[in-house]
């Protein structure tokens, strides 16, 4: 046993030697066209650039409101593919559209009217579909409404107790209602209001406090009404829906804003939904709402683009207050254009790839593949050529030595045979002899060591 295992050692040298091809030179043949695949692809990513940078900002809001917590969701999201989403606090909507301006942000969340003009040329954003719908939360202190209740002509004590409630933008004037900073949207949204109600805004003692302080002012008695636009996942607006003393306005004419309005849409907040067994409220209460979309800048890159859009369909696509499953994301009822990667990733989910592979593999064969079928396309025909350079590379090593051969042969014949031409023959055996070609080639390289004992034999003769 340990013979024959001795004899296998000594084999596996020549049995790696003597293959069918010669791997070097096929390496040789095939290198300037590997080289030449290898620059179109290192070229084609530059340029394509396919795989996103790790970094993103996200400009949110200010802090407990819904725009900070779904802004902590998509970070939570993103960063399983390795992207860190850095939240940027604002004011609130205005700031984001003008931080996405100035280049400070590269998504924010911008609820639609936030505009000062009704028409916004910012050819350098983009939506990323509507998420949500971010009604306007008018909320009032019952003994606000009970004085501007017995401000009416024919009204008593008694009456005004019953009918305490504001069901018009146009009882608010006198009152001191607070609409929110200048950087959350609210006060140009509520400025378009009032204006369609023909309602001077010197006709209302109008403040522009932060959330915190103005709840707790309001709360306080500071403050007889208080204006959100947001979200129900707002710790703020739920809270204020469960406080005693505090009413949530009817808009009666929601219908009417949303025609007047093309940003925002009518909505109801269904009796019980926010405690079904305290039943609160204890009716439908009927509001105007914005839709909230998720803006981007147009140079950000498509592969961030379809990560948020996919986040998107994760966090709002469940059942809400407001909506039913699935219902959002869509590309409704958007002010701005829609990215296609966005449109895409709403309308589809996840490409096939995403779904089975890693996203950075996953994205680099999506974006890459229709530059590598360019370059297989132009590739394929000049590869006929190795073929030819591998075999006369292979053959070469075999048909040199006829020249020598053959100077020989024509020496001898000039000549006669001599002692030195022999031992000139003998010399080029001995260097056939170390000739290494593929067995493909043996035949050829035994060929020429035929010839050569012919040219001997010829040699021996004279």
């Amino acid at each position: 046993m340990p013979a024959g295992s001795s004899c296998y050692g000594s084999n596996m040298p020549k049995t790696i030697r003597y293959t069918l091809l010669s791997l070097r030179d096929l390496a040789v043949s095939a290198g300037p066209f590997v080289v030449l695949a290898a620059t179109l692809l290192v070229l084609a990513y530059w340029w394509l650039d396919p795989n996103p940078p790790k970094r993103v900002t996200l400009a949110t809001g200010p802090a407990q409101s819904a725009y900070e917590e779904f802004g902590k969701r998509y970070a939570r999201i993103l960063a399983k593919d390795g992207i860190t989403v850095e939240l940027l606090p604002s004011e609130g909507s205005a700031a984001n559209l003008q931080l996405l301006r100035e280049g400070k942000a590269d998504l924010g969340f911008v609820q639609g009217g936030t505009s000062a003009t009704d028409v916004d040329t910012d050819e350098e954003l983009e939506s990323l579909g509507s998420l949500f719908l971010e009604p306007v939360w008018l909320f009032y202190r019952e003994e606000a409404a009970r004085k501007v209740a017995a401000g009416i002509p024919g009204n008593n004590s008694q009456g005004a107790d019953a009918g305490a409630v504001l069901a018009s933008l146009t009882q608010l004037q006198g009152l001191r209602v607070n609409v929110g900073t200048p950087g959350s949207g609210v006060p140009n949204l509520m400025n378009k209001l009032l204006e369609s109600n023909r309602i001077e805004p010197g006709a209302l003692k109008i403040s522009q406090l932060e959330q915190t302080p103005a709840t707790v002012a309001f709360l306080q008695g500071g403050l007889d009404a208080i204006v959100f636009a947001s979200a129900p996942e707002s710790l703020m607006v739920q809270m204020l829906l469960q406080t005693p003393g505090v009413k949530l306005m009817d808009f009666a004419q929601s219908e009417a804003y949303s025609r007047r309005f093309a940003f925002l849409s009518p909505a109801v907040l269904p009796r019980g939904v926010v405690d079904l067994a305290g039943n609160i409220p204890p009716q439908d209460v009927r509001l105007v709402a914005p839709t909230t979309t998720l803006l981007t800048r147009t140079s950000t890159h498509p592969a961030l683009l379809q990560l948020f859009a996919l986040a998107g369909n994760e966090i709002h696509g469940s059942a809400g207050w407001f909506k039913r499953a699935r219902e959002y994301p869509n590309v409704k009822n958007n002010e701005r254009p829609v990215a296609k990667e966005a449109e895409r990733s709403i309308q589809a989910g996840a490409p096939l790839l995403q779904r089975y592979l890693p996203f950075w593999v996953a994205n680099l064969v999506e974006r890459m593949w229709l530059v590598m079928g360019i370059i297989i396309a132009v590739l394929l025909p000049l590869s006929r050529i190795v073929p030819p350079l591998y075999e006369f590379r292979v053959r070469s090593r075999i048909f040199r030595w006829y020249g020598q051969l053959r100077h020989i042969e024509m020496r001898a014949e000039e000549t006669g045979g001599t002692p030195e031409l022999l031992e000139e023959l003998n010399q080029l055996e001995r260097r056939a002899e170390k000739i290494s070609v593929p067995l493909s080639y043996a035949d050829e390289l035994y060929a020429l060591r035929n010839n050569i004992q012919l040219v001997r034999q010829k040699l021996q003769k004279r």
